[in-house]
């Protein structure tokens, strides 16, 4: 069976918003961490996002891919982009990176197909 990166990141969000009821300060704390993480400074906000898909598929976590590319594709990310970062990775991470590598393009097709079509002036 495949796995649907949009199945994945919606379970996860469940229970992500249990643990925000029950350990609030925890996830507050962690939110604030990510935003500050990520906001744009010397780096842009998609370079960093870029940098945490990387980390998420060299650990080879699917939820950490699935929300990352989640926030590339809001962010106007690149097959291109993808791709290179995915490049980099498989080189520093070898075949069990390149095999997550391959779920990253599988998360990116699956979840940019939800994405609504531009509108044509």
């Amino acid at each position: 069976m495949s796995k649907s990166f949009t199945t994945i990141t919606d379970d996860v969000a469940k229970g992500l918003g249990s643990m925000r009821k029950e350990i609030p300060e925890t996830i507050q704390g962690f939110n604030a961490l990510a935003k500050a993480a990520l906001s744009p400074g010397v780096l842009s906000a998609l370079d960093k996002e870029l940098i945490a898909l990387a980390i998420g598929v060299a650990s080879r976590c699917d939820a950490c891919i699935g929300f990352h590319v989640k926030a590339l594709i809001r962010l106007g990310v690149s097959r291109a982009q993808l791709m290179e970062t995915l490049a980099v990775c498989t080189y520093m991470g070898g075949g069990p990176t390149l095999m997550y590598a391959a779920e990253a393009v599988r998360a990116y097709e699956e979840l940019n197909s939800e994405q609504p079509a531009p509108v044509s002036a």
